[in-house]
């Protein structure tokens, strides 16, 4: 992917976070782009819609993803997400055999592709991920920032 393919696949991401925040929901949202650049699946968190502790961006667009293709393993696919995936995302990324990882902030919190842990390239397991860290960055970690201030009162250091 380009660096312009990239950033129109965040924008798009972002988007689906912007959707999220509407619905009183963290501001995350996922893509999972296709080997062509075209996007095939779009999320965002809808835990609290849901009742769904699982309804994470990530999740939800790989599971989407691999209905679109009528297939699990994605490993010819580019998942994009605003922000680092926790340990719950980053495994299902990898046991989706996704190619490539791109997210924009640092989840210092619950980061699980680089900053907290490193679970998508963990040579202990069968699959490792490409990763790509900071496109947009600023952008998606404010988001998160201003929301998660509001919802607890601080000032949310833990996205970066």
């Amino acid at each position: 992917m380009t660096p312009e393919s990239l950033d129109a696949a965040m924008r798009r991401a972002i988007t689906e976070a912007e959707a999220a925040r509407a619905a009183g929901e963290i501001p995350i949202g996922a893509v999972v782009v296709d080997p062509s650049g075209e996007v095939i699946a779009v999320a965002h968190n809808t835990r609290e819609q849901s009742g769904d502790p699982t309804a994470h961006a990530e999740v939800l667009a790989l599971r989407a993803a691999a209905a679109a293709l009528g297939r699990w393993r994605l490993d010819d696919c580019t998942l994009v997400v605003t922000l680092e995936p926790c340990p719950m995302c980053a495994g299902a990324t990898t046991m989706a055999r996704v190619g490539r990882l791109v997210f924009g902030a640092w989840n210092d919190e619950y980061g699980a592709a680089g900053s907290r842990w490193d679970l998508v390239r963990d040579r202990r397991l069968n699959h490792q991920v490409e990763v790509i860290s900071g496109v947009l960055a600023e952008e998606c970690g404010a988001m998160v920032r201003e929301f998660l201030a509001v919802q607890r009162g601080s000032d949310a250091k833990e996205v970066s």
